[in-house]
C-alpha cells in the first residue's frame, strides 16, 4: 500500500522517535481514507519558534504545544471515495513545552507527541473542538485512532 508523502523534521534536537511519528501519521491518514498522493509535514521546534508562530498566526501570547497549518483543506474520505490528493499542510510541535503535559497525563514524551500529532492531523482534516459536541467527536476519534495505532504496532 502506498502512503502519503510525510516529512518529519526535528528542528528542536529532540530524542523522539521520528520514524514512529511518520508511521503514526501514515496509519491515521490510511484509516481516514486520505489519498496516497497527498503530502504532510511535521516539524518539531523549540520554545522560541513555537512562541513566534503562536503569536504571529494565532494572535495568542506565549508558547503552545501544537499548531496546525492546513493548506488544501482536505477532509476525511470514505471507504468508497478517497480524500485528496493534495497538500494537507503542516503540524508544528514543541516537545519542550509538551513535556509538562506529558508528565501530567502520565505519558512518555514520545507518547504525548504522538497524541499531539494525531490532534494536529485532525485539525488539518477539518476537525475542531470549539463546541462541546465538536470536542466530544474530535477527542473520541483521536482516542480511537491512537488505540488502533497501539494495536497495530
Amino acid at each position: 500500500m502506498t502512503l502519503p508523502s510525510i516529512s518529519v523534521d526535528d528542528d528542536a534536537g529532540s530524542s523522539l522517535d521520528l520514524t514512529a511519528l511518520r508511521d503514526l501519521a501514515g496509519h491515521v491518514l490510511t484509516l481516514l481514507h486520505v489519498h496516497p498522493e497527498s503530502e504532510l509535514g511535521i516539524t518539531l521546534v523549540d520554545i522560541d519558534r513555537i512562541t513566534t508562530l503562536h503569536e504571529d498566526w494565532m494572535n495568542e501570547p506565549g508558547p503552545t504545544d501544537v499548531l496546525s497549518f492546513p493548506i488544501d483543506e482536505i477532509t476525511p474520505g470514505t471507504d468508497d471515495q478517497l480524500a485528496g490528493p493534495g497538500i494537507l499542510g503542516d503540524i508544528v510541535i514543541c516537545p519542550e513545552f509538551a513535556q509538562k503535559d506529558a508528565n501530567e497525563a502520565s505519558r512518555t514524551l514520545d507518547q504525548h507527541v504522538q497524541f499531539l500529532t494525531v490532534h494536529g492531523l485532525l485539525h488539518l482534516l477539518g476537525y475542531d473542538h470549539a463546541t462541546e459536541k465538536e470536542y466530544a467527536q474530535m477527542f473520541a476519534l483521536q482516542d480511537e485512532l491512537l488505540d488502533s495505532w497501539g494495536s497495530a504496532r
